[in-house]
């Protein structure tokens, strides 16, 4: 894939992989992001943020346990699982890590580097398209009733004041379009795996979607769309996206880890927390909305842990 020029000047923190997956993720995204919806009553918050009619302002807001509880990777190996592209030896082991995720609401870097590495021995050799069908299916079985109320009503707040919100999540770029488009939202930016002629190749393109190559995204795309990122709004429940959020004038913790937290009250950011029934924000929250195929993206690390015989 050839490098994209569209990179706004940055501190050398990534790598030359972070940077290679955040242009990929961006330029997957972008072909297949979504017109935002004509909804011109905003509803914003105590602060008069997010400001109505901004359009070099967007939000961006990770996945796991932020909006969704649990980790997207692996509500789809469940799904894969009930389909049958992984045995039954292995579900124990994606119980015992699910289980963790839930627990301790962060990601454990063993744990999502041991899905990742496996999870391309699964999808090499099968087409693009059957994985994004299966992942309609598994939003419906497994995600849609994990969907955070209160985080999914602050990305409404930013779709009403007629801003773009994207996801952005080291799960599969398909997977989070999926998501992202059932939710209503402008599209995702996601880990991006290599396919030929529709088929997946079992090689990531850059590195998985996360940390610093969160970051390179949203630099890039904002970038390619033309925001302004101290405009811009980032949410997220992990201390690793620190890099993401501090690229935004706007930068939220949501249901945040215990470094998170620190991090984010030594900054003076806002916090949110779902988990505990506190009031969420008072915004609409509509049903999700939309079905259909996922259109561009090559492709990412999908699924759970599966031994060759």
């Amino acid at each position: 894939m050839a490098a994209l020029g569209w990179l706004t000047p940055r501190r050398r923190s990534a790598t030359a992989r972070s940077v290679l997956a955040g242009e990929a993720s961006a330029e997957a995204a972008r072909k297949s992001s979504q017109d935002v919806p004509d909804t011109p009553d905003a509803q914003a918050d105590e602060s008069g943020f997010p400001v109505l009619g901004d359009e070099k302002a967007a939000a961006f807001f990770d996945l796991d346990n932020t909006v969704m509880q649990g980790a997207a990777i692996f509500h789809f190996g469940r799904g894969l699982y009930k389909r049958k592209f992984f045995e039954t030896r292995d579900l124990a082991r994606f119980a015992w890590q699910q289980a963790w995720f839930r627990l301790a609401g962060v990601e454990d870097p063993e744990h999502m580097q041991d899905v990742r590495d496996s999870a391309l021995s699964i999808v090499k050799g099968h087409r693009v398209a059957e994985l994004q069908s299966i992942g309609e299916e598994i939003y419906d079985e497994y995600m849609a009733e994990r969907i955070w109320p209160g985080t999914r009503a602050l990305a409404q707040a930013h779709l009403d004041a007629g801003q773009r919100v994207w996801l952005v999540t080291a799960a599969p770029v398909e997977i989070a379009g999926v998501i992202a488009r059932r939710l209503g939202l402008t599209g995702a930016l996601g880990t991006v795996a290599e396919s030929v002629d529709g088929v997946y190749t079992g090689k990531l393109v850059g590195e998985p979607l996360h940390g610093p190559a969160k970051a390179e995204a949203v630099r890039a795309l904002a970038a390619a769309e033309g925001l302004d990122l101290s405009r811009c709004a980032a949410y997220s429940d992990s201390h690793n996206d620190i890099p993401m959020l501090s690229l935004v004038g706007h930068p939220y913790a949501i249901n945040p880890d215990s470094k998170l937290r620190r991090h984010a009250r030594e900054q003076d950011w806002r916090l949110r927390d779902y988990r505990t029934g506190r009031k969420a924000a008072k915004v609409g929250i509509p049903a999700a909305a939309g079905v259909g195929a996922v259109a561009g993206g090559t492709a990412a690390a999908i699924a759970l842990h599966r031994r060759r015989r």
